[in-house]
């Protein structure tokens, strides 16, 4: 299919990157425009497939200009990017003919839900120019959370790439998970996909498992034995907990990726491979390059493109079809046919700030299907310490504002302790206090308390 021509008339930069950002990896052709003047120029001169009016153009101006476009074309579609939103923006904007509009700020995830929204239904030639490959065998990666989404739109372009990919996060977030979808739906699906434990491998051990060896090439080798290396030749290589990597380690595996080559241990001359590097790591591996614990040069190679998995508590609307997901998923191993999880059950998991992330939610479940003895999850089955916390949480009753002023009364002000109370962050403690305009003039500096 050929490209879709995308009008952008923008000057603002930081709107200019989300724009880019949403478009990348599809089937579309932008040209930028800088004024009214330069849009209708450009519309008289060729037939674009959708029009951007960004902030920078006047809200008036580009409402006119929708207008006298609807008059001549009333099929192209137009979204716009008003400076300042409000609901009269908004309904001129549906009566000057506008398809799509957004608030600032926006993401690129919303963005391209406007496009495919608009071309979806718009006229039978306006196919979308939107078009990709569905990102496939992605029945693990469960959730429908804007994180999520997002993610797998990033992943059905990246995986088309080449490039070296470093997967960050927490443990537990899915890093493996990741490397596994970028494989099975990049050119490469049909070679071999090997996982590497960096933290796993002494280094005495490290080259003989990386690299293979020869025939005699120390007491004991009886034959010749192929590398994990060259068994992933054409494929992919996980690189898992590359924090853990030694000195000596990322030595060797920098000579790797510097000349695509791999050397059995009693060879005399390498071997080139065809490998793309798939790293992961939970640790802040910045950190540990300006520590000097990680070559930067090493670093630089692995970070060509870049994943960050968010962890379970920033999606928690996520954790219901999580847990429908492990249940069905367990259900056939189990003594007992567990079918679902009542209310108040699904609350506690829900306040839960899930430290080990999406592993130690299946973990738990797993535990629990090795127990229970009904056909429902409930309150009961929870490990005490996750009914304990739901019980501290249920003492603040009451709607929002009531819980946090109980909260900062019963914690002497301290927000640390508000938060950790309420399973809040900080940021969000002292948010929904200037959200609800709630102030104590006789409250002590944090640092100058005494814990209680």
């Amino acid at each position: 299919m050929n490209k879709r021509l995308v009008l952008i008339a923008n000057t603002d930069e930081t709107v200019q990157r989300t724009i880019d950002a949403a478009l990348v990896g599809c089937r579309t052709e932008k040209v930028s425009l800088t004024s009214v003047e330069g849009v209708r120029e450009a519309v008289a001169n060729t037939r674009p497939d959708l029009i951007v009016l960004g902030p920078s153009i006047e809200g008036t101006k580009s409402l006119d200009l929708a207008r006298g476009m609807r008059r001549q074309n009333r099929s192209i579609p137009l979204v716009l990017i008003p400076p300042d939103s409000s609901e009269g923006l908004a309904i001129s904007a549906v009566g000057a003919g506008i398809n799509a509009y957004l608030k600032l700020p926006f993401s690129p995830l919303e963005l391209m839900q406007a496009l495919e929204s608009c071309w979806a239904t718009g006229s039978s030639n306006l196919a979308p120019s939107v078009e990709r490959d569905p990102l496939t065998s992605t029945e693990r990666m469960v959730g429908n959370s804007s994180a999520m989404q997002w993610l797998r739109q990033r992943l059905s372009r990246i995986a088309v790439s080449d490039s070296s990919l470093l997967v960050t996060g927490e443990t537990g977030t899915g890093k493996e998970l990741v490397a596994e979808l970028v494989h099975r739906n990049s050119p490469r699906r049909s070679k071999p996909f090997v996982s590497i434990n960096c933290a796993a491998i002494p280094d005495n051990l490290l080259e003989s498992e990386l690299f293979g060896y020869e025939r005699g090439a120390f007491t004991g080798a009886d034959c010749a034995k192929q590398g994990k290396l060259k068994a992933a030749a054409g494929g992919t290589v996980f690189l898992d907990e590359i924090g853990d990597m030694t000195p000596y380690a990322q030595a060797k595996l920098l000579r790797v990726l510097e000349t695509k080559q791999v050397e059995p241990l009693g060879s005399v001359r390498g071997t080139q491979v065809d490998i793309r590097f798939v790293a992961a790591t939970n640790r802040n591996i910045e950190q540990m390059v300006k520590e000097d614990k990680f070559r930067n040069d090493l670093f630089f190679r692995l970070n060509v493109v870049r994943v960050h998995l968010p962890p379970l508590r920033d999606r928690k609307e996520d954790i219901p079809s999580l847990l429908h997901h492990y249940i069905e998923a367990l259900r056939p191993h189990a003594a007992m046919t567990v079918e679902s999880i009542d209310g108040e059950a699904l609350e506690c998991l829900m306040a839960h700030d899930w430290p080990g992330n999406v592993r130690e939610l299946r973990n738990l479940l797993e535990s629990m299907f090795a127990e229970i003895s009904s056909r429902e999850i409930t309150l009961a089955h929870l490990p005490a310490h996750l009914r304990s916390d739901h019980r501290d949480l249920s003492l603040l009753s009451g709607d929002e504002k009531e819980q946090l002023l109980r909260a900062l009364a019963s914690c002497n002000w301290n927000k640390s302790r508000v938060a950790a109370r309420l399973k809040w962050s900080r940021m969000t403690v002292y948010r929904k206090m200037a959200k609800y305009k709630i102030s104590s003039d006789f409250e002590e500096p944090e640092d100058l308390r005494v814990a209680s």
